[in-house]
């Protein structure tokens, strides 16, 4: 039951810090987190899949309340955007000792499904969304998504928040 909760309760933070974070981004820099072109600081937040596989779930939830409660999301953004995130969030966790690799599991993901949507409501181009929403990916995580695994690894917070699940290398 200890477990449970910790799993839970993971998930839960990772999912508002995600949710709070892109709408407060939104809130000082107007579009800067939707769209195509964009840099949603609150990726970054997807190095936790390094450290513990409840980020995949929680990256999503999170994802999905903010693609919920923002006004100008499109009509599927709260679906294709969460099963984007999880799909990135479970291989971050199986590439999790090649962190190189997996840093871009959220472009390759968000780039090809996002990238549909967007080609769906937006015309466009498929090939030019993908790769516009694969390159805001690939930078948010190849800058600040690689400065807070590294400062996690640092400072052993990866160990301090996740490492003590009583399972080897995390709980499945």
């Amino acid at each position: 039951m200890k477990e449970t909760a910790k799993i839970l309760a993971h998930g839960a933070v990772i999912a508002a810090l995600y949710a709070a974070l892109t709408h407060l981004q939104n809130l000082l820099v107007p579009g800067s987190a939707t769209w195509a072109i964009q840099l949603r600081f609150s990726e970054a937040l997807c190095v936790l899949a390094f450290f513990t596989p409840s980020a995949a779930p929680g990256l999503a939830v999170g994802c999905m309340v903010f693609n919920l409660t923002y006004a100008a999301a499109l009509p599927m953004d709260a679906v294709v955007g969460a099963l984007a995130t999880y799909l990135a969030g479970k291989c971050m966790w199986l590439l999790r000792k090649h962190p190189l690799p997996g840093l871009l599991m959220p472009a390759l993901f968000n780039g090809l499904l996002v990238g549909w949507e967007l080609s769906v409501y937006i015309g466009g181009g498929f090939w030019v969304n993908a790769a516009y929403v694969a390159a805001g990916e690939a930078i948010v995580l190849l800058t600040l998504g690689l400065g807070l695994y590294t400062a996690m690894k640092k400072r052993r917070l990866d160990s301090k928040l996740f490492g003590q699940t009583g399972f080897e290398g995390g709980y499945q």
